[in-house]
């Protein structure tokens, strides 16, 4: 089936049924961060660190499959010229209905996170990547074309999921409340989801997910050419798996300059 094609319907429909990471962000949140006082994320809860970013005031910026009303519109009021790029067409109306509110300039495209042919060699200063690659089915071409579009020098935020997450039957943690192994990694909803299950998921309009190993988020970006210069751990709180262990990390990488 066309992943890309489906994963963008459901984030559609994630915006119509106001997932968290679809809400926008408010007018006092703008003005704050138009005054330089702003926080983002790229995990469920802690913020990134201010010294994490370079200096980013009227140069470009990428926002990648960050679309949502939320980072992009911040790094906007904070000074960037943002381009925000997303599979989901619903996602990236809550940049621009943001930008509109506030009198912001945001360019939005729709995209591919794997293809970034439509912008040339070095030409952002910064790459904001949350967590949203466990939406695709491979992660290197991400790294190789970030790499690719940063100026030398230039700094790769990105979020991603712990791959243990994946190990767990998520239908027992959600009836019973209980940790039970059962998946092998990688995993990936269309392979690894029972007939039943995956019927449920397509009915309810769910996007589909693939666990990524460290070789391929941590390697990959080493193998692309980007230094790794900062790494934290994070938990959704709300979830299980969250109370006994990091369900996510954020890493810091840079563009060489020679």
């Amino acid at each position: 089936m066309d992943i890309r094609a489906y994963n963008r319907n459901a984030w559609d429909k994630q915006v119509e049924q106001g997932n968290p990471w679809t809400i926008p962000v408010s007018h006092e949140q703008i003005m704050q961060a138009r005054l330089g006082d702003w926080k983002i994320v790229l995990t469920p809860s802690i913020p990134v660190p201010k010294h994490w970013f370079p200096e980013f005031q009227a140069k470009p910026v990428l926002c990648l499959a960050s679309g949502g009303g939320q980072q992009a519109p911040i790094l906007a009021a904070a000074g960037g010229i943002v381009t925000s790029l997303d599979n989901s067409p619903r996602q990236l109306e809550m940049d621009q209905l943001v930008a509109k509110r506030e009198g912001l300039k945001i360019t939005t495209i729709e995209g591919d996170m794997r293809d970034l042919s439509m912008f040339p060699d070095n030409q952002f200063v910064l790459i904001f990547h949350p967590v949203s690659n466990v939406f695709v089915p491979e992660v290197r071409s991400v790294w190789q074309e970030a790499f690719r579009v940063l100026q030398p020098g230039g700094v790769l935020l990105s979020g991603f999921t712990n791959p243990i997450n994946y190990i767990f039957d998520w239908q027992k943690i959600e009836e019973d409340g209980v940790l039970e192994v059962k998946y092998r990694l990688p995993y990936s909803d269309i392979n690894d989801m029972s007939p039943d299950q995956l019927e449920k998921l397509f009915k309810e309009e769910c996007p589909l997910e693939y666990s990524h190993s460290f070789d391929d988020q941590i390697g990959g970006q080493i193998d692309a050419g980007l230094m790794i210069t900062g790494f934290f751990e994070d938990r959704d709180p709300l979830r299980l798996i969250g109370q006994f262990m990091p369900t996510f990390f954020a890493m810091r990488a840079v563009k060489p300059k020679d």
